[in-house]
């Protein structure tokens, strides 16, 4: 068997499952299925663990993203073969022809796993299973995409129709076409013939056969991933895409570009209790529920309540007599919905959109690659924040013209450097930082640092800041003016 390189498709932006899920930090870096701490994209990569020769995966993301998702493979002890960015989302099409080049790059020729970072599969020995019995027909050429066998006439999904019933076989069936998202009498139809799946987008084949189906179907996008794999460089320890190539790449998914054009096509069904959690109606309808049919997350009491999502991040969330309610708490909003009407939020995002409410696109708590800080009150001359740094890293050397900082270190020992100088800051400590006093903060230690930031001056806007240094690739060696006085 050749070997099988998974690759993980983390694009996204973040709009149905709000409040939660933004665009700054969308649902596939959430723990959101199981009452476990695995985001769904570490569930992603956690539940290929067993399939014969399996290789590090290679991972598609939004450069903004990039520091998350190294981070979170980083915390279930995996090595990527390759962490790509994308300067712009362009869909699958060119993300599967760079994993693919990507692939090839060493003169190998890999089985590419196809997967979204987003998908929920509650039964991962099944989902392993088809996988395996998909091999044999992608090392003979075939394009393998897995169709998820319905359990109702939905219409929010598209449809693959195989060239015969599906039965039982276990083993990819010819693709006779696909569908748009059909009406509910069309669907119901769809369901009587047994021929029909849903379209996952999850798809297995070898990675010379796909690049040649793009070549042939969909050159364009070949020509411009090329170009922007080869013009992009290495920062860090991720890949990064030239930007302007790119851009010329057309916006096209892979099932338009190839699976609907090719004779190659194969359709393998399966059954592992696969969701897309397209809304919070489908993540509760996915997840384990109480008694009363309720789902209960965090720091939530539940009375009389019944067929309720209930989750709080960080108050206390009471549901009293109430059913058939969505109720989601984040430190900066609250929704309360009709479960029924929950998958309308994409339109609440427009309208904060249109006003320029930050709510729509961050969280108040921002993630930096060295860790993340949470706005936590603000007045008149100062503002207060809590900064988390994790093992191993540091801020940028940087300096204020218009405001002070104190930080008091909450947990962990702090190394801070205050014009050349070092000390070290512990638990119940403080430290002053001075206009104009050239600063850094770093945790060489083996837990993250917490630490309480008061900034006061005439002025606290995010653009006073020079920075001097960067670990993070990021700023060029002399200082410069940077837009964010934590993004360092």
């Amino acid at each position: 068997m050749a070997a099988l390189v998974p690759v993980i498709l983390c694009g996204g932006t973040g709009t149905r499952l709000w409040p939660l899920s933004r665009a700054s930090y969308p649902k596939q870096y959430w723990a959101l299925a199981g009452q476990g701490e695995e985001t769904l994209l570490q569930q992603t990569q956690q539940r290929l663990e067993g399939i014969a020769n399996l290789q590090p995966p290679l991972l598609i993301c939004n450069e903004d993203h990039r520091f998350i998702v190294a981070e979170q493979m980083r915390q279930i002890g995996v090595d990527p073969s390759a962490i790509l960015l994308e300067p712009a989302g362009r869909n699958t099409a060119p993300a599967v022809a760079i994993a693919a080049l990507q692939a090839m790059a060493a003169g190998d020729d890999p089985l590419l796993l196809v997967l979204a970072a987003d998908h929920v599969i509650r039964e991962g020995a099944a989902f392993r299973q088809t996988v395996q019995a998909g091999v044999a027909a992608a090392e003979a050429g075939q394009l393998v995409t897995f169709g998820i066998v319905p359990t109702a006439p939905e219409t929010g999904y598209g449809y693959i129709e195989a060239a015969q019933p599906l039965g039982d076989t276990g083993t990819p069936v010819p693709i006779a076409r696909f569908v748009e998202k059909p009406d509910r009498a069309t669907a119901e139809g769809f369901l009587g013939t047994g021929r029909f799946t849903w379209n996952s987008g999850m798809f297995l084949f070898k990675a010379s056969m796909i690049l040649a189906e793009l070549e042939r179907l969909a050159p364009e996008v070949v020509q411009a991933c090329r170009s922007a794999l080869a013009q992009g460089g290495s920062d860090l320890n991720f890949q990064r895409l030239e930007k302007e190539a790119f851009g010329q790449c057309p916006n096209v998914a892979i099932d338009v570009a190839v699976m609907e054009k090719t004779d190659r096509g194969a359709v393998l069904p399966l059954q592992a209790g696969w969701s897309d959690v397209g809304s919070w109606s489908a993540l509760w309808e996915t997840a384990d529920q109480d008694e009363q049919g309720n789902v209960l997350r965090g720091r939530v009491i539940s009375e009389n309540s019944r067929n309720c999502y209930l989750r709080s991040e960080h108050r206390l969330v009471v549901g009293l007599g109430v059913e058939d309610l969505v109720v989601v708490e984040t430190n900066d909003v609250v929704l309360v919905a009709k479960r029924d009407q929950a998958q309308n939020v994409k339109s609440i995002v427009g309208l904060l959109e249109q006003s320029g409410a930050p709510e729509s696109k961050a969280h108040r708590k921002i993630y930096r690659p060295w860790g993340a800080y949470d706005g936590i009150t603000e007045g008149d001359r100062w503002q207060v924040k809590r900064i988390s740094v994790n093992p191993g890293a540091s801020l940028s050397l940087q300096m204020h013209h218009h405001r002070a900082e104190h930080w008091i270190v909450v947990q962990g020992t702090a190394v801070v450097e205050k014009d050349g100088i070092e000390q070290l800051v512990g638990e119940n400590q403080s430290t002053y930082i001075p206009l104009g006093c050239k600063h850094r903060l770093s945790n060489r230690g083996k837990i993250p640092v917490e630490m309480i930031e008061v900034q006061s001056g005439p002025y606290l806007g995010e653009d006073d800041i020079v920075r001097f240094e960067d670990h993070y690739g990021r700023s060029d060696a002399a200082a410069i003016t940077a837009v964010s006085s934590k993004n360092v």
